[in-house]
């Protein structure tokens, strides 16, 4: 599959982190927990619908706000104490290299 990295490394995200996130306490699984899973698969999916739009400046901007509100969802399982912190290091690591890639692609779409 010819994807853009930026696509391949969220999938590759989705693929380590969703079995992680499922193994998380009940008290912290369905809000927390469900919440990130949630918001990983529409970072994959508008990444995906981004791909094929004419206008892309404004998706990709929204797309950048999820990208923080995972990185922080992100944060906070380590300050609950729910994931290592090599867990937390590899997760923000891969969040930071999409977030890299998206912060090109939006450059990108803002030259004229």
């Amino acid at each position: 599959m010819s994807d853009l990295p930026i696509i391949q490394k969220t999938y590759d995200l989705i693929k380590w982190y969703v079995p992680i996130l499922n193994r998380l306490p009940r008290d912290h699984k369905f809000l927390l927990g469900d919440r990130m899973i949630t918001r990983l698969y529409g970072l994959l999916e508008g990444l995906i619908q981004v791909r094929y739009a004419k206008e892309k400046l404004a998706q990709l901007q929204a797309l950048n706000t999820q990208l923080d509100i995972l990185r922080h969802q992100t944060r906070l399982l380590l300050d609950f104490q729910l994931i290592s912190v090599q867990r937390y290091e590899y997760a923000g690591g891969q969040l930071n290299a999409i977030g890299t890639d998206l912060g090109g692609w939006i450059k990108q779409q803002r030259k004229p």
